[in-house]
Order: structure tokens, then C-alpha cells, then sequence
């Protein structure tokens, strides 16, 4: 995504998406026509590159994008970003090579890629340019994930990137000031869902891994390395200790055990009730959960396995799901969003007893199918509560599904009042723009702003004064600038609000 304010121009992530046929369209358009710049010239187009996680559809073409097309401008991502970002990539890389794919960059690559990136804390001020300043908040949905804001001679927008507007095990809920801006990016993965209690889902999760194990099944869980798999294992490993169970739980991942010792390190980005127990036990430190080997795949007895990826796209969770997916004692439980296309997304669309992975390959599906929503996403009341709390001016939803955006889109121009959009990949839109700076007053003109004008409004009914206090305060005056830089109200018309008091 490109956004251009002013004469400014920025991008927001540069992704990859999780079906193969999307990965492979992305790279020739990326090759044939850039969207960016139609001389090539990346550097004079764009100003910076915003990154606000780590997930693989917000980063999977940064490599590419500076080894490759010769970007060589600002990156900017948060800390914990940066230290998970190469993990992915490499991960990713080597699936690539796996596949038999074409490889889009090399491990130098990604290693030269992050050597040009430079991480941010929260709510510091970063000046691009001369012109351009942005500012990370907390998003929550994974380790070190930003929302950016990004001011260009006082017009200003937010891009959310991926939250979540409820606090987890493992993760605070996303925090933002309120601000003064013109436009809101928010994403719309879950545009029209609303979510249960999270207690409620909880409880239900571990009820069906529960009866799975207690029959001497097999639970598989699909879930990407980072994220989901820590906030699962830390409610399993918890509940595992309070039962007293002694059924294994695994992960599949080396990627995953690596990731878990920079979630021990980074604790400060976590929740607050994992820093506050921090001083006694590190949460991530699991005690029931352990490597898998493959040997043990078709083991006897029962166990608990987390696999990658999480929408069964590919990968060992896809190995294990042929293994364990024909036997009626065993259980799949989907924690999360998967994309059309995907067996995940099969799975969750009904209950199938036959699942086509290719042309050739046929699989039996007699195990139990549980969906439960642990997304990172925020549902659609998050959205909503988002984008009242901000109140832009215009708002355009990002990272959905058309026929649900749509849906929000009326919502928030019904309900809020605020004009909103949800733009098609590829196509433009604008937006006027106000510029916001601070000014100076006179003293005359704060002594005028100062003094009441009350009005004391009688009862119809007793014609007696009433207890409601009107205000209607008037002062005058005209905004300058001093000295070509600095704006002084010595003079204008200032007309506020009506204020009752009961």
C-alpha cells in the first residue's frame, strides 16, 4: 500500500499472501508494472517503508523489494519486528526451496535487508524527513506489532495494520491517543463477526482437547509459529498443571521453541499480568510442553501437537492432518482465520468426510472438527469502538473480505457519520486534507474567550428560571502568522458550543 500526503509519498508493508496461486501473481506484478513507480526509480517514490509486524502477508516482499528492486530508503518496524522478522523470512525462503519454487531471495538477502532497517519504540517520535514524522502505538495481535501514525505538514492518518482491540494471555490490548487526523487505514479481517466471551471460548477449547485425550486421541492444532502458538500453550500449560495431566503436549517447530526465547526476552511488550509475574516465573517457560519428533507421529496414545502453518496449507501441519485425519478419535481444532483455498478453510466450512488436496490425492475425514476463534484479529465491535474513539474524517478498510467489508463500510457511514471506503487492490482513492497546527493567542483575545454569557432559560411549565445553564460565548479576533512561522490569534471569530449544566 502506498500512501501519498502532500507531496509525500510512503508505503505500508510489503507482503505476501498465504495462498500459492496469490504469492505468484504478487511477484509478476510486482516484476511486470510497479504499481509504485513506473520508472523504477523506488527511492525518489517513496519517502519510507512502515512496517508493523512480523506476519508474512505485511513482510514477505521486503527482501525482495530492497535486494532485489533496489530499494535502498528508511524501513521502519519496532523492535521485537525486527528481531522476529528474519525468522519468518527464512522460514518462508526455505518452504520456497521445499516447494520446488522459483526463489524470490536468498538468505544474504534477508540478512543485507535488515541491516537498512531501523527500529522504533512506542509513541517516539520519528522525523523522515523535513516534512515527514511518524509516531508507533500498540497494536496488540502479535509480539511488537504497531499501529503508525504519520503527520506531513499537519495532515496526518493512521494505518492499524493487524490488532486486536481485547486483551489476551500473553498480549495487552491495542492502545492509541486520541488524535487529530484526517484518515484511518484500519484492517476488516473480521468485518462482521462478533466474538463470545473470551472465557467462554476458552472453556470450550479445553473441554474439547480434554475429552479428545481423555478417548486416546490424537489433537492436532494448525497455528503459525508466532502468536497463537504462545498464547495456546500458555492456557494448555496452565490447565495441564491444574489437572494434573500427563498427556504430551508438542511442538512441531523448531521455528516455534526459537521464537519462544525472544518472547522471554522482550517481556516488556507483553501483557501486563506477564510482567507482573515476570520476578517469579517466566510465562513462556512451558512445563508440560516439548519438541516433536517425527518418529512419534504415528505413536500410540494420546497427545496434544501444535504444527505450522496454521491454515493447513502446507508444511507438517499437513503431513500430520493426512496421518490423523482418517481416525474418529482424534480432533482438529482451528484457532484461526484461513484463507479460501486453504484445507483449514475446507474444514471450517462444513463438516466434510472427504477433502481433495490436489487432483491425485484424496483424504478421508472421520476425525472431529472444533473451530474456535483465537484470532489476534479484533472483531467487528473493535472496529467500530476504533474508529468512534479516533472519529477521522474518512476511514478505508483494508485486509478483508469484499462482500463483509462492504457491510462495515454502511455500519460506519450509518452509525458514525463518517464517510468510508474500501478501495479494490490496485485502485486509487482521495482524500482532502486538513492541516492542524498550534497557535498563540493574544491576552485580549483569551480575556474575551474567558468571559461567561449565561442565559437562564425558564420552565414552561412554572415559568420559574430553570437549573439548565446556557452558554453562548462569542469572541473575535484574526489568525496571523508572526514573522512568517508562527500562528497568533489576535482575531477571529469563535463561536462555542452550547454547554448545558443539569
Amino acid at each position: 500500500m502506498t500512501v501519498v500526503a502532500g507531496l509525500k509519498s510512503y508505503g505500508s508493508e510489503a507482503g505476501e499472501k498465504t495462498e500459492e496461486r496469490d504469492a505468484k501473481r504478487f511477484w509478476r506484478t510486482l516484476r511486470a508494472e510497479s504499481l509504485i513507480s513506473q520508472s523504477g526509480d523506488f527511492n525518489a517514490a517513496l519517502s519510507c517503508i512502515i512496517i508493523t509486524h512480523f506476519h508474512l502477508d505485511h513482510i514477505g516482499a521486503l527482501p525482495y523489494f530492497t535486494e532485489v528492486c533496489g530499494y535502498t530508503g528508511p524501513i521502519y518496524m519496532t523492535y521485537p519486528t525486527k528481531a522476529l522478522a528474519p525468522l519468518m523470512l527464512e522460514d518462508y525462503r526455505k518452504v520456497m526451496v521445499g516447494r520446488g519454487e522459483e526463489q524470490q531471495f536468498t538468505h544474504e538477502n534477508i540478512v543485507d535487508c535488515m541491516k537498512k532497517v531501523t527500529a522504533v519504540d512506542l509513541k517516539q517520535n520519528v522525523q523522515v524527513d523535513k516534512d515527514l514524522q511518524i509516531r508507533a502505538y500498540y497494536a496488540g495481535h502479535v509480539l511488537g506489532a504497531a499501529m503508525f501514525y504519520a503527520c506531513v505538514e499537519g495532515s496526518g492518518i493512521v494505518y492499524t495494520g493487524d490488532y486486536n482491540m481485547t486483551p489476551d494471555r500473553h498480549l495487552g490490548a491495542a492502545q492509541i491517543d486520541r488524535l487529530q487526523f484526517d484518515l484511518l487505514i484500519t484492517e476488516s479481517t473480521y468485518a462482521t463477526t462478533i466474538r463470545d466471551s473470551k472465557y467462554a471460548r476458552e472453556r470450550e477449547f479445553l473441554k474439547a482437547v480434554h475429552k479428545c485425550v481423555a478417548n486416546g486421541g490424537k489433537v492436532l492444532i494448525p497455528t503459525f509459529a508466532l502468536g497463537r502458538a504462545q498464547e495456546l500453550c500458555i492456557l494448555l500449560d496452565d490447565y495441564w498443571e491444574r489437572m494434573n495431566l500427563k498427556v504430551p503436549i508438542y511442538f512441531s517447530a523448531g521455528l516455534t521453541i526459537q521464537a519462544n526465547l525472544y518472547y522471554k526476552v522482550l517481556i516488556n511488550w507483553t501483557s501486563q499480568k506477564v510482567k507482573d509475574t515476570y520476578a517469579t516465573r517466566n510465562a513462556f517457560d512451558f512445563k508440560n510442553v516439548h519438541s516433536f519428533d517425527r518418529s512419534l507421529l504415528d505413536a500410540p496414545g494420546p497427545c496434544v501437537l501444535f504444527a505450522t502453518p496454521g491454515m493447513i496449507s502446507g508444511g507438517f501441519s499437513l503431513e500430520v492432518f493426512k496421518h490423523w485425519a482418517p481416525c474418529e478419535s482424534n480432533l482438529i481444532t482451528l484457532p484461526g482465520y484461513c484463507v479460501a483455498g486453504t484445507v483449514g478453510h475446507k474444514l471450517m466450512s462444513g463438516k466434510p468426510t472427504k477433502v481433495d488436496l490436489d487432483k491425485d490425492t484424496q483424504i478421508d475425514v472421520r476425525c472431529q472438527i472444533h473451530q474456535l476463534s483465537f484470532s489476534p484479529h479484533t472483531d467487528a465491535k473493535g472496529i467500530m469502538d476504533l474508529v468512534k474513539f479516533l472519529s477521522p474524517k474518512h476511514v478505508v478498510l483494508v485486509h478483508g473480505e469484499k462482500p463483509k467489508m462492504d457491510l462495515l463500510k454502511a455500519k460506519i457511514k450509518s452509525e458514525l457519520g463518517i464517510d468510508c471506503f474500501d478501495p479494490a487492490n490496485t485502485e486509487t482513492v482521495s482524500f482532502p486534507s486538513t492541516r492542524f497546527e498550534k497557535s498563540d493567542a493574544s491576552n485580549a483575545f483569551i480575556r474575551s474567550s474567558l468571559t461567561p454569557n449565561f442565559k437562564f432559560p425558564k420552565d414552561e411549565i412554572t415559568d420559574m428560571p430553570s437549573l439548565h445553564v446556557h452558554d453562548e460565548r462569542v469572541s473575535e479576533g484574526i489568525l496571523t502568522r508572526v514573522d512568517g512561522k508562527k500562528l497568533k490569534v489576535i482575531g477571529f471569530k469563535l463561536v462555542v458550543d452550547s454547554i448545558w449544566f443539569s
